[in-house]
């Protein structure tokens, strides 16, 4: 796919300017480790591993680098301590937008889970409510900076927990007001998606959109049922995909049934490359399976997943992935374009960002 005959040189500045979707980013794991401090000592949040900016920001990666998905997933009890009030909320989500148009981020989908926001008395709603006004704070500030992005918020429910249906309602109440679709997270194994029958029904029924975690941490039976059962328009992750795939010695490459049908079907493939490795759904960055999900055609998406816990952006990523595979700009800009025909907006905007943001950007450097 590499396109080495580029006009421009691929550094960090140049990637960072060109347009960048981004489909699969936890609210919840992209905060500044600064605001972590601020908000524990405002909110008296006692737990935290040390109150020392580089530090803790050492600490996150350190953690999360466990090859775990279930010990990545107890970074969050420190983020998610000090997100439990309005004013948290608004700062944290404002700050999101304006850490993602710095990179170049014309269009983002960021997710998080109303239900752990709500320790401290505030409702479901409420949260939602301020993580919206931090979101269209945040755009004000980036417009004034000369950046401009469009945000767009999942709501996740935790597939431990028995509120999907409740998660569900609130997303299709709110869709009108910035909400774009709906997700489940947290632990696969034990937890499949359809003990949440009832919620994906609901929204089918309602024309809501909706992706699932499915394929990082547990295999091609999250998959399938993710798809046949609950009827997910995109993956969260789906690297495991590549367990239907098998390829000769001399080459030859045999997809099963169930990785014919995702690629056929254009169902895109929400990856993430640095998270991926952390939680040992990766071996390795070169020997991540979006090389050859990439070289296939599926419709693969680039995306950061928690910035803080895996020290990333969309640019580190970009670059992390042409040191590896050799890629250039025609397929940061195949990436880019994969992942806002997938996202979760009306088809004319879908498009406008495409024909008069995306593909000027990548001309300037291409």
């Amino acid at each position: 796919m590499s396109d080495n005959a580029t006009r421009a040189p691929l550094t960090m500045e140049n990637i960072r300017r060109v347009p960048k979707v981004l489909l699969h980013d936890h609210l919840d794991g992209g905060l500044r480790p600064r605001t972590v401090i601020e908000l524990a000592d405002a909110l008296g949040y006692r737990d935290l591993p040390t109150t020392d900016v580089a530090e803790l920001s050492r600490w996150f990666r350190d953690a999360a680098d466990s090859g775990s998905l279930e010990s990545y997933l107890e970074t969050f009890a420190h983020t998610c301590g000090v997100m439990q009030t309005e004013e948290a909320l608004v700062r944290v989500a404002a700050e999101c937008v304006e850490d993602l148009a710095a990179d170049g981020v014309v269009y983002a989908e960021v997710r998080y889970a109303p239900e752990l926001f709500v320790e401290r008395g505030l409702s479901l709603d409420a949260v939602v409510e301020a993580v919206q006004a931090g979101f269209a704070e945040g755009e004000r500030r980036a417009a004034q900076q000369g950046k401009v992005i469009r945000m767009g918020t999942l709501l996740c429910a935790m597939r431990q927990h028995a509120r999907a249906a409740e998660i569900a309602e609130i997303a299709v109440r709110y869709r009108d007001s910035g909400v774009a679709g709906f997700d489940i997270a947290g632990p696969e194994a034990g937890f499949p998606p359809t003990r949440n029958l009832d919620a994906f029904e609901y929204l089918r029924t309602n024309n809501a959109h909706f992706t699932i975690h499915a394929g990082e941490a547990f295999g091609l039976a999250s998959i399938w049922e993710a798809i046949q059962h609950c009827g997910a328009e995109r993956l969260g992750h789906g690297v495991r995909i590549v367990d239907d795939i098998k390829r000769d010695p001399d080459g030859t490459v045999h997809l099963g049934r169930l990785a014919s049908y995702v690629r056929d079907r254009r169902i895109p493939l929400e990856i993430c490359p640095s998270s991926n490795v952390q939680t040992g759904a990766a071996a390795s960055i070169a020997d991540h399976p979006i090389g050859l999900l990439a070289d296939l055609r599926f419709r693969v998406t680039v995306n950061t997943d928690n910035r803080l816990m895996s020290g990333c952006s969309m640019s580190s990523e970009f670059a992390t992935l042409a040191d590896a595979f050799g890629y250039g700009w025609s397929d940061f800009q195949w990436f880019t374009i994969n992942a806002m025909k997938s996202a979760f907006l009306d088809f004319d905007q879908r498009l406008d960002l495409i024909n008069n943001v995306i593909k000027p950007g990548y001309a300037e450097l291409v």
